[in-house]
C-alpha cells in the first residue's frame, strides 16, 4: 500500500448525546481540522503526487467497516508517528497501542545527531498542556515543546491556537513548523515496514489503566448452531460474543464495544452472558461495573430468556443494558412488536432506569452503529456510578461474621430488609462457592476472547 508521510494518533473525545440546538460538529473536530492542515503543508513540502497519501488519522470509527485493518496497516507503513499528547492521550489503551505497532518496527537508519524524536520516528505534539511530570516513560526522552513552534504553542498548546482566532497566525506558523519537522524526519530516517498484526493485540506502552474502571462486557446473543425458527445466520458466528447485528461493521460488536469503551477510558473485558449470570445467581460480589448487550432474538429461547429474567430479579444497578435493534434488517422488522413485548416482559427491573434517562417513549431499540457507539459510554458511565454507590454502601453498613459482600443487601433494598423469598438469590453453600473470576483484557485475532 502507499505509505503515509505521518500518522495522526489522538485521542477520541468522551461521546455525548445529540443535541437538536446548533450546529453539529464532528467529535474529532479540531484533531481534524489540524490533520486537514497538515496534509496540504505535507504534500506541499514535500512534492507528493495526488495519489500519495499525506497522512492517516481514524476519523471515522461509526464507520465500521475494517476500521482495526485500517488503522494496523496505516501504523505498519506510515514514515513518521505523530502523537498529540494531552492528559486524556495518556490514559488511552488505544493510543498507546497505536504508538507500540509503530515503534515495534526497526529503525535500519538515522543520520549522526538527531534527536530522539527522529531516531525513534515520533514527533510528539503538545495538543494540551502536559508537564514533564506528567508524561509516561515512554515520551520522556522526546522532545515536545517544540521552542521554534512559537511561545503561544509552548505555553498554550496547540489546540488553544486552533480554537481561538486571534492565535491564527501562531497556529498556522505551528503547523508549518511540524510539517516541516515531520518530512524532514520521514526524509532522514529509514523504518522498516511492520508486520501485519492487530494493533489491538499489543500491549499498550503507557502505564496500565486504573483497575478501577474495568468494564465487564456481557454478550447474550443467538449463534449459528441455535438459530430461531424466522432468523437466518448472516449476523452470527459459533459464539455469542461473534454476533455483528449491522451491516457497517467488520468485527464483532463486542470488539467494537471494547474498542470504544477503551476511548472512554475503561479497561474493558469480553464474556458471554451465561457466565456473568452465574457469577451474580451463586451471590459471588461483582468486581467491576458491566454492559450487557442484548440481542432480542436470543430470547426466543426459553432457558436462556429464565436466566435473563432471573438476572434481572436482582436488578444489578452497575449493569446497563444496550439493545441493537437494526433497522435496515428486514427479519427485525417483521418480528420488532413481538420480540419489544418479549423483551419488556424479561427486563421488569433493569430497564427502569434506562427509560428515566431515556424518556418512557424509548423502547431501547438502538438502529443503528452510530446509534450504538454513542449509547454505550453513557451506559458504561451509569453502570460504573452504581458500582461505586453500592461499594460504599458495602464499606459503611456494618457486619457480622463472614465474608465482606456487596450483595449483603440487593441494589434498592434498605439495608437490614428480608433477603428475597427467590430461590436464585440464597447465598451459596459453602461447598459450592466459588472464588471471582479474576478479569482479563480482550485477547487479540486469533486467540479467545471471551475469557
Amino acid at each position: 500500500m502507499p505509505r503515509p508521510y505521518f500518522f495522526l494518533s489522538y485521542a477520541h473525545s468522551p461521546r455525548v448525546p445529540r443535541s437538536s440546538n446548533g450546529p453539529v460538529k464532528s467529535k474529532s473536530h479540531w484533531e481534524e481540522q489540524l490533520f486537514h492542515d497538515l496534509c496540504e503543508a505535507v504534500s506541499e513540502l514535500a512534492g507528493l503526487d495526488d495519489d500519495e497519501p499525506a497522512g492517516f488519522m481514524d476519523t471515522g470509527m461509526h464507520l465500521g467497516e475494517g476500521w482495526s485493518e485500517r488503522i494496523t496497516e496505516a501504523a505498519a507503513h506510515c514514515r513518521v508517528f505523530v502523537p498529540l499528547y494531552s492528559p486524556r492521550y495518556f490514559r488511552s489503551e488505544a493510543c498507546g497501542q497505536e504508538w507500540a505497532a509503530f515503534t515495534s518496527r526497526q529503525v535500519l537508519f538515522n543520520r549522526p545527531g538527531m534527536h530522539a524524536s527522529q531516531m525513534s520516528g515520533v514527533v510528539p505534539v503538545q495538543w494540551v498542556v502536559v508537564g514533564q511530570e506528567d508524561l509516561p516513560d515512554v515520551a520522556r526522552p522526546l522532545q515536545y515543546a517544540h521552542r521554534d513552534f512559537g511561545e503561544d504553542y509552548v505555553t498554550e498548546g496547540l489546540l488553544s491556537l486552533a480554537r481561538l482566532g486571534y492565535f491564527r497566525p501562531q497556529y498556522e506558523i505551528a503547523v508549518l513548523r511540524l510539517a516541516q519537522t515531520i518530512v524532514r524526519v520521514a526524509q532522514q530516517t529509514t523504518i522498516t515496514v511492520g508486520r501485519r498484526r492487530d494493533f489491538q493485540s499489543r500491549p499498550s506502552v503507557f502505564q496500565p489503566p486504573d483497575q478501577r474502571r474495568r468494564l465487564r462486557i456481557a454478550v447474550m446473543a443467538c449463534d449459528v448452531r441455535n438459530l430461531p425458527v424466522g432468523r437466518s445466520g448472516d449476523a452470527y458466528g459459533i459464539s455469542a460474543v461473534d454476533w455483528k447485528p449491522y451491516n457497517d461493521i467488520n468485527d464483532s460488536l463486542a470488539r467494537r464495544a471494547a474498542y470504544v469503551a477503551r476511548q472512554s477510558e475503561f479497561h474493558p473485558s469480553i464474556h458471554e452472558f451465561e457466565e456473568e449470570a452465574q457469577l451474580l445467581l451463586r451471590g459471588e460480589a461483582p468486581t467491576a461495573p458491566g454492559v450487557l448487550l442484548l440481542d432480542r432474538w436470543s430470547l426466543l429461547d426459553k432457558d436462556r430468556r429464565e436466566l435473563l429474567k432471573r438476572f434481572d430479579a436482582q436488578n444489578p444497578s452497575w449493569v446497563g443494558v444496550l439493545e441493537p435493534w437494526p433497522s435496515d434488517d428486514p427479519e427485525c422488522e417483521r418480528r420488532d412488536e413481538e420480540l419489544l413485548k418479549l423483551a419488556d416482559d424479561t427486563l421488569t427491573h433493569m430497564r427502569v432506569e434506562r427509560r428515566r434517562r431515556l424518556g418512557e417513549r424509548s423502547n431501547g431499540a438502538l438502529a443503528t452503529l452510530e446509534d450504538f457507539e454513542d449509547a454505550l459510554p453513557g451506559a458504561a458511565m451509569a453502570a460504573q456510578h452504581a458500582f461505586d454507590l453500592v461499594r460504599e454502601q458495602a464499606k459503611d453498613r456494618p457486619r457480622g461474621p463472614g465474608r465482606p459482600s456487596l450483595r449483603d443487601d440487593p441494589p434498592g433494598q434498605p439495608p437490614g430488609s428480608p433477603p428475597s423469598s427467590h430461590p436464585s438469590t440464597q447465598p451459596p453453600s459453602k461447598s459450592s462457592s466459588k472464588p471471582p473470576s479474576k478479569p482479563q483484557s480482550p485477547s487479540g485475532p486469533g486467540e479467545d476472547s471471551r475469557e
